[in-house]
């Protein structure tokens, strides 16, 4: 089978489109034939070792994971004897992080609790754009934000897969104001899947403007944690997705304190994949959410795909297409 392989760290020419054994199904695995994966924060980072807790998750001097990729969907193959909930055939799609990549190939095997059918009014390109981005949104949101209807959200990095996610998921709760941070350019976009107001972060510094939010989901977290309590509403809550590694460790060492001393809240999603999937399932066939996809790409183009992602250029999820076939 054809697949992305990452061999050592490095710019995206350490990416190699190659020819690999296709792997076979353990007994609790489904094998999946891939229609469509998608570009994350995982595979920028997996593919030039940085930070530095990626080499130590995924090899110090070469990566343990050689093929990327944690959004998935496709066809069930195969199954193991032990799978009770696919058979060939089915129509799934999931995140795969936590079940070793692999995403960027033709076929792929992972245990059958990473997946979740797909609605079949759902293509296999949205199918891709939505696991990883949407759950962490979900999560941030209700999980750690508790977000309630009539408050006032602002998102930072709104442009990419979970701030596109996050703003439709959020006006399906009842939230009033969604404000969003990004560069002019994905203005147009943004504002079409419900952002109220968008600001362009290389004009306006949103923390030192007077404005005040009861809730910031961050993807960027490329601040001082103070910074954001300055323009929290009191019992307001900061919660961050992702971002720079020094401000996230900052967020994770103060943030007991800052709840405990003060009247907001400071957290960060320890994402649990796939959970909840399924009410997104429910919100994608309502059309409350449809997600915002740049591309689809070839696999052959995955290792331009990724640089361009790491350059934050894109708009929603920069999807890969591996079948021609990928509507249904």
């Amino acid at each position: 089978m054809k697949a992305i392989v990452l061999t050592k760290y490095g710019s995206a020419d350490v990416l190699k489109l190659e020819e690999v054994e296709k792997p076979t199904p353990k007994d609790n695995q489904v094998s999946i034939q891939v229609h469509a994966t998608s570009v994350n924060d995982w595979d920028w980072c997996l593919m030039r070792g940085t930070p530095f807790y990626i080499r130590l998750l995924c090899g110090l001097l070469k990566p343990k994971i050689q093929i990327p990729g944690v959004e998935i969907a496709g066809r069930v193959e195969m199954v193991g004897k032990n799978v009770t909930k696919f058979k060939p055939g089915d129509a799934v799609y999931g995140d795969i992080s936590e079940c070793g990549f692999g995403g960027f190939a033709e076929y792929v095997c992972v245990p059958e609790n990473a997946l979740t059918l797909k609605p079949d009014s759902m293509t296999f390109v949205e199918a891709a754009a939505i696991p990883h981005a949407a759950i962490l949104a979900l999560q941030g949101l209700q999980d750690e934000g508790k977000i309630q209807p009539g408050q006032n959200l602002l998102i930072n990095g709104a442009g990419g897969g979970v701030g596109t996610l996050g703003v439709q998921i959020a006006k399906s709760m009842g939230v009033v104001e969604v404000s969003g941070v990004d560069r002019s350019s994905k203005f147009e976009m943004m504002r079409s899947v419900g952002f109220d107001r968008t600001i362009d972060y290389t004009q306006e510094d949103f923390t030192a403007q007077d404005r005040r939010y009861d809730l910031i989901l961050d993807t960027k977290t490329n601040r001082s944690i103070f910074k954001y309590l300055r323009v929290l509403n009191p019992n307001g809550a900061y919660i961050t997705v992702g971002g720079s590694t020094p401000q996230l460790f900052q967020a994770l060492l103060l943030g007991p304190i800052i709840r405990k001393f003060s009247q907001k809240n400071v957290s960060l999603v320890n994402l649990k994949p796939n959970k909840n999937l399924n009410y997104i399932n429910e919100l994608f066939k309502s059309g409350k959410v449809k997600p915002v996809i740049d591309g689809p790409y070839k696999l052959s183009e995955v290792p331009d795909a990724i640089q361009y992602f790491g350059a934050g250029k894109h708009q929603g999820k920069v999807v890969i297409t591996l079948q021609e076939d990928n509507k249904t």
